[in-house]
């Protein structure tokens, strides 16, 4: 009747189709470099990994040493220097140590950050000022020579500008 679901971020991470797989028993020593396919680590590496994709460390998976990702799921272990420019996602029981820097940070019930992180700080958007007042070329003027403000004209018919109320 009730059924349990994992965590949606959770089995997306899990089930995502990987390029390469580094299978659990295995065991990688010096530098992995992915282009922009995805990795998945269920076994050990230890050295560096550079990816211009996906990388996710699998339950049981262990990495020490540099991870350089744009995105980075976190089922099992990484330490080292962490640096993701999107998002780092720390599922289930993952666990994270070390010098973290990275877009966005999602950490599930479970997982952990040790260590230091800090964000990415894009250069700010230059955006033009606006006026708070039409250029001078760009002001109208009303049928009585005065500038027009925008507003309704109020002089009630057949009464020149210089009537009051």
């Amino acid at each position: 009747m009730f059924s349990r679901r994992k965590n949606d971020a959770t089995s997306r991470a899990a089930s995502a189709p990987a390029s390469t797989v580094l299978g659990a028993g295995s065991r990688w020593q010096g530098e992995i470099r992915t282009g922009t396919t995805s990795l998945r680590v269920e076994g050990e590496v230890e050295g560096t990994i550079l990816s211009e994709g996906q990388v996710t460390i699998a339950a049981g998976g262990l990495v020490r040493g540099a991870i350089h990702a744009r995105r980075l799921a976190v089922m099992g272990r990484a330490e080292g220097v962490v640096k993701v420019e999107e998002c780092l996602e720390i599922l289930g029981a993952g666990w994270v140590e070390g010098e973290v820097e990275l877009g966005t940070l999602v950490v599930d019930e479970g997982g952990t950050l040790v260590g230091s992180c800090v964000r990415h700080t894009l250069p700010p958007v230059e955006k033009a000022p606006v006026p708070l007042v039409p250029r001078k070329e760009d002001r109208t003027v009303d049928r009585y020579g005065h500038p027009a403000s925008g507003t309704h004209d109020f002089t009630p018919a057949g009464r020149g500008p210089d009537w009051k109320f």
